[in-house]
């Protein structure tokens, strides 16, 4: 199991800051909502979450154009920025958290078992970063939610916003 201070450290920088985080799960499957609300005091910064499991709940949800999942599939930058706008929207958090891609067993849209991307939405601002990942699901499961949140806590650090 993984060490929760990455998530410790995310939420106490964000509720010093007056700022919000909401979660947008394909894979993870509710793992990085978890991960977060496994943490006293998470209702400070967390706000919540969707798991868009299935890809009709990524466009009815959380508002990914049917044409993006078209051309560029739900294993793409261009589908975890959209989940990370869209849960950042829906639910009103100042930051927007997405994970989507191949937990395995068997590949999807022709990506590998382990081809995961994060993405991170905020004011000013939508990253995506591309993973590959070894191991077995709840392994790729794990390594996307530090994943996503290291991304954030980078972020903050650049901001010199981080505790």
């Amino acid at each position: 199991m993984w060490e929760p201070s990455i998530a410790v450290r995310v939420l106490d920088s964000l509720a010093r800051r007056g700022e919000t985080v909401a979660t947008a799960e394909s894979l993870t499957g509710g793992l990085l909502a978890a991960l977060l609300t496994d943490v006293p005091g998470a209702s400070r910064s967390f706000v919540g979450g969707v798991v868009s499991y299935a890809t009709r709940i990524k466009i009815s949800a959380l508002d990914v154009p049917a044409d993006l999942v078209e051309q560029h599939g739900v294993v793409s930058q261009e589908c975890a920025e959209a989940m990370a706008c869209g849960v950042r929207a829906r639910l009103d958090a100042t930051w927007g958290l997405a994970t989507t891609g191949v937990a395995g067993p068997d590949e999807q849209e022709g990506q590998s078992v382990g081809t995961v991307w994060v993405a991170l939405a905020g004011p000013g601002l939508v990253a995506a970063h591309r993973l590959e990942l070894r191991g077995d699901r709840l392994m790729i499961r794990q390594a996307t939610c530090e994943a996503v949140l290291a991304l954030l806590v980078d972020h903050l650090r650049e901001e010199g916003a981080l505790g």
